[in-house]
């Protein structure tokens, strides 16, 4: 008999892992995809997966996310984290990498009601059913809680050798890594923007007030503090150097920086330029957070379409600069 195929998710978190090392033993071939967005990246997969020796493909999804994003049918988890639909997405595309590839299965490192919301037995199968591919998804760590899949049925995986891992515990994970020698993986969780409240805050405000935004526009999502100046215009404060340097790099030539002259400081950034007044509140800003003295104006410079520009400003009151904050 030919050998199985598999096209495996693969997160780089130890129960990736440990599922791909399940099939592994069996002798299957397997093929390791993990995706990428402005929302996650995919260093941990491919570190991960180098050094366990599992092929890995990445694919970047940005365009096929944010279309899910902004409409997700399951809704939110508490921030922005629409689970359900996300996992729905990645298991679809992954089913194409197995069509392409002439792979018998997908299957993923999901654990029965390891998180409540996304990985109860409804929400496993509402996921299958959506991607599209219900008999073709496998879930080694969790199978023999869950209905029998075709490969299972035509020999392709032996059921026997599966698990009925559950719940929120690691125990039994922990114990399998130690069979298997693995000694170090990553901590469970994390890695999302979009279940951080302080990111989703911004993207909702983004997603308001700019519904035609680019990926820059998330970009700049990362970095500085972020005010809301008019409806139509914003301005990002960077906090440190390394948050002027992304806002510098992420500048076009249609946007306004802003700087104060004499003293250490923020780049602020006005993306699009805004109007004069705009950019003499985004001045202020720049003096509010720099060393300049409070209680007399300082002198700023604004670069806009190659021209520079010098204003005297006084700083915006924290009471004030409190209120447009995002």
């Amino acid at each position: 008999m030919a050998t199985a195929k598999g096209v495996a998710l693969f997160s780089g978190g130890l129960d990736s892992i440990l599922a791909f090392k399940v099939l592994q033993d069996q002798g299957i071939d397997v093929q390791g995809v993990t995706f990428e967005t402005p929302f996650f990246n995919a260093a941990r997969a491919r570190a991960t997966a180098e050094r366990i020796g599992l092929p890995l493909t990445v694919l970047d999804i940005t365009e096929e996310h944010l279309r899910m994003l902004r409409s997700p049918r399951y809704g939110y988890g508490k921030n922005l984290n629409p689970c359900i639909d996300c996992h729905t997405l990645m298991i679809r595309i992954a089913g194409r990498l197995m069509e392409e590839r002439g792979a018998d299965f997908v299957s993923t490192g999901e654990v029965l009601g390891q998180r409540p919301m996304s990985q109860g037995k409804q929400s496993l199968q509402v996921v299958a059913k959506n991607a599209g591919f219900p008999e073709r998804l496998l879930r080694p760590l969790s199978a023999h809680l869950l209905p029998e899949t075709a490969p299972e049925r035509e020999g392709k995986v032996d059921r026997s050798r599966l698990l009925d891992i559950s719940g929120r515990g690691r125990k039994r994970q922990m114990e399998m890594a130690r069979s298997y020698g693995i000694t170090s993986y990553p901590p469970p969780a994390g890695g999302c923007l979009l279940t951080d409240p302080l990111f989703t805050r911004r993207l909702r405000d983004l997603f308001a007030h700019h519904p035609g935004h680019g990926i820059r526009d998330i970009e700049l999502l990362k970095a500085g503090r972020h005010f809301r100046l008019t409806a139509a215009v914003k301005a990002v404060v960077g906090r440190n150097a390394a948050d002027n340097e992304a806002v510098e790099r992420l500048a076009a030539p249609a946007d306004a920086l802003i700087r104060v002259r004499e003293f250490p400081g923020p780049t602020v950034l006005v993306p699009g330029g805004g109007d004069e007044q705009t950019r003499l509140v985004a001045a202020r800003l720049a003096a509010r957070y720099s060393d300049a003295p409070r209680d007399r104006t300082v002198a700023v410079t604004c670069l806009l379409d190659g021209a520079q520009s010098s204003w005297m400003v006084l700083a915006l009151p924290p009471a004030e600069s409190a209120l447009l904050l995002i």
